[in-house]
């Protein structure tokens, strides 16, 4: 459940840093730093939520599936198909 929450807090700080990048970007009209640092947080907390992903996927508390659920007409296999 910790691994979640922290999922959902990083896509939450993400999405922070993208309305900050954006209110500076308008803001300063390009004339400081500020935007350029927003993207490097925002770059950071991707690759942060990335690997809290794969850490989830790897300790099972996430269990990645297909796009169609099991017994779906797309995933079962016509007789003699293979």
């Amino acid at each position: 459940m910790l691994i979640k929450i922290l999922i959902i807090t990083t896509l939450l700080a993400i999405l922070v840093s993208l309305a900050s990048g954006m209110v500076f970007l308008v803001k300063d009209k390009g004339q400081s730093q500020r935007t350029a640092k927003a993207l490097t947080v925002r770059i950071t907390l991707s690759v942060a939520l990335f690997g809290l992903l794969m850490l989830g996927i790897f300790t099972g508390h996430i269990k990645p599936h297909g796009i169609y659920p099991a017994g779906h007409p797309v995933t079962q296999h016509a007789p003699g198909a293979e």
